[in-house]
Order: structure tokens, then sequence, then C-alpha cells
């Protein structure tokens, strides 16, 4: 289980959200400029909260009061990102292999065949990832953030920069990822009916709140956001 109790002061813009996941996929759903994306970086420790509590099942990953900061790195969450961020001059095989050799992982083939399998991009481990379309290339990090044999996977927007034919490319593998990967995810989106197909719990973001907190019936209550144009995510 995730709880964040967590406030960050970005300029004018205060952020307040305090939020528990227990399900499978939690979506933090809003319009751009919400604060979902800062949510997500101090989850991963890519932020650090003014104030305020971290906690991923029994580990304290960040509190104010006991001066407790555990690095990203030592986290073991996994972040997939709107582009991807892939190594443009490795092959795919060695992309999926980055992140298990940077955390000092001992290499499974067992375990890779099975996330392979997972997102079906096996035909794709010996290319270059400039090759790649935009729904490969968001599997191939999707598949490299599993073998980091995370605790938690972070998805900020995975589908954003992707058009319509794309999106419905990956959106079954997403759903293969929430059903057979045993990795609790949260994802954020400003799309409902992304959210619908992914998510069992929705936690309402707006203008650096928590709005509402329920299951994807929330969302018929929730005006589906026009993005702001703001400096925070």
């Amino acid at each position: 289980m995730l709880r964040a109790e967590v406030e960050k002061q970005l300029g004018d813009f205060r952020l307040t959200a305090e939020f528990a996941s227990t399900g499978r996929v939690t979506a933090l759903f809003g319009p751009s400029g919400a604060g979902k994306t800062t949510i997500v970086n101090m989850i991963a420790g890519l932020v650090r909260p003014d104030r305020g509590r971290v906690v991923l099942d029994d580990t304290v990953l960040f509190d104010s009061t006991e001066r407790v900061d555990i690095p990203a790195y030592r986290r073991h969450i996994g972040y997939i990102f709107q582009e991807g961020r892939l190594f443009p001059h490795l092959s795919v095989a060695r992309n999926l292999d980055y992140g298990r050799w940077m955390n000092g992982l001992t290499f499974d083939a067992g375990e890779q065949d099975r996330v392979v399998a997972l997102l079906d991009i096996a035909h794709l481990l010996d290319r270059r990832t400039g090759r790649l379309s935009g729904g490969e290339r968001q599997r191939v990090a999707i598949g490299r953030a599993l073998l980091t044999r995370p605790r938690l996977l972070l998805l900020d927007e995975p589908l954003a920069s992707l058009d319509a034919a794309r999106k419905a490319e990956i959106l079954p593998y997403l759903e293969r990822l929430r059903d057979e990967s045993g990795v609790p995810m949260v994802y954020v989106s400003h799309q409902a009916d992304e959210v619908r197909r992914i998510a069992g719990t929705v936690v309402h973001i707006d203008d650096g709140k928590v709005a509402a907190v329920g299951g994807v019936e929330l969302l018929g209550r929730v005006t589906d956001a026009v993005p702001r144009e703001t400096v925070h995510r």
C-alpha cells in the first residue's frame, strides 16, 4: 500500500495532497497543471516535499518530521515518462537491460523472457530505438522499468505523446500489465476514457488539492479537463 501526505510550494502554486493507494492501479486524474506530475515526482524521490510523509508498504520513503528521505535510486520504484526516454544509441535489448544493470541486479533470463512476452516486443530486440513507433517505444520503456523489479510503477501520462492509433495499440498492453505483472501502479492522466479502462481507484486532483477519491464512477461527476497554460504539472 502507498500512502502519500505531501505539501509543496512552487512559486505562487501550492500543492497539498493526501491519499492512499491500495488497489492494482490508482489514477491521479485532473487537468494539466493540477499538480499530478509533481505528486508522482515526490513519490519517486525526484522532488522533495516541503512537508509530509510518503510510505510504501512498511517502508517510510520520506518523513519531514523524522528527517527521512530515501534517495530515488534506493526506493525501488519504476517510472515511465511521457516520452519513454530510451537511449537512441542502444538496441532495444540493451535498453531493456540498462535499468537492471544500473541497479546492480542479477540477470534473470526467465524474467526477461516473461516481460518481453507480456509486452510483445521479442521482434524488436535487435532494433535501435529510433526505428520504433511511439507505441513500441513506450512498451520498451515499460519493459525496462519492470526489469528493475520495482515495488511500484509510476506512469506519468504514458499515452499523452501518442496519436489515437498508437493509443489504441498500447492500451491493451497496459491492461495486461495491470492484470499480469503483479506490480501496483499509479497512473497519471487527464483523459477519462484511459482512466476508465486502466484504474480501479481514482484520485481527482484539482488546483493542487485532492478534490475527491473514489472508483471510476467518480469520472462521471468530473468534467474531462482542458489543459491549462501553466508551468507546474
